[in-house]
């Protein structure tokens, strides 16, 4: 994969940034589930005052589902989508007017998929912006978000970094959680069979982090850095990766199917 000249970036950044693309587009064949449970997200990085940032909203309260929560832009793949990777860029442009075909944004790598509460697999789109004048012209889309904002992506290995940020007050709204900087709840997930889960929620100078972003965001932050998280980042018998959930759900699904 062809990069642009990363003179510009601090020499940290440079290092996070070949990390990425060292991992490479993750070949997993999704042909066997259906069109419509497929989805991707962009994480849209890029370098401010030596520190790389990643793109984030906060989503209409108006949405029927996830209304007022945190995302990456990104959605389900629509049929004229040629990839998951077109997809994500598709997404982004209509929820915050990120330009298409831009010679400014250049997308890193891919991760493999993650398993949603609704059993979409979503995919995350590892890209990186060059050219910071490109955040000035971005939009919300009306009606689908009502914030864009961004955070330290080194923050979800280490939320202490995030004390630098005017974030959102404590006792508010959008942190009325016990701890400082990042929250957790230990469940199970019936989609999996019950297996443990622990959701990680992190402060932010708007909506909190959590869930499904969260996840995405500690596991590109762990690419990047070459490095684990300040916490306990998994509960008790939680699994771990895509070939170990996917393997679960699909005897989920093949369980239901017996039953009915």
């Amino acid at each position: 994969m062809s990069l642009p000249s990363l003179d510009q970036f601090t020499p940290p950044t440079q290092v996070a940034i070949r990390r990425l693309v060292a991992h490479g587009i993750q070949n997993i064949d999704l042909s066997t589930r259906p069109p419509k449970s497929l989805a991707a997200v962009l994480v849209l990085v890029f370098e401010d005052a030596g520190q790389l940032r990643v793109l984030l909203t906060t989503r209409s309260k108006e949405l029927r589902t996830h209304a007022g929560q945190t995302a990456l832009p990104g959605g389900k793949m629509d049929e004229e989508d040629k990839d998951l990777i077109h997809t994500a860029y598709r997404e982004a442009h209509e929820e915050v007017a990120l330009p298409l075909d831009s010679s400014h944004i250049h997308t890193l790598c891919t991760l493999e998929p993650f398993i949603s509460l609704h059993k979409l697999l979503v995919t995350p789109v590892v890209a990186l912006l060059t050219d910071n004048s490109i955040l000035l012209d971005l939009r919300p889309s009306e009606g689908e978000v009502s914030h864009i904002f961004h955070h330290p992506l080194e923050a979800f290995l280490d939320p202490s970094i995030a004390l630098t940020e005017a974030l959102s007050p404590l006792g508010s709204e959008d942190w009325f959680y016990e701890n400082e900087l990042h929250d957790t709840t230990d469940t199970v997930l019936s989609i999996l069979n019950d297996a443990g889960y622990r959701m990680h929620r992190f402060r932010s100078t708007a909506s909190p982090i959590k869930g499904l972003t969260s996840e995405i965001l500690i596991l590109t932050a762990e690419i990047a850095f070459a490095k684990c998280t300040s916490y306990e980042r998994y509960a008790d018998g939680q699994l771990r990766g895509f070939k170990a959930i996917y393997a679960r759900l699909l005897e989920q699904e093949s369980l239901a199917t017996s039953h009915s």
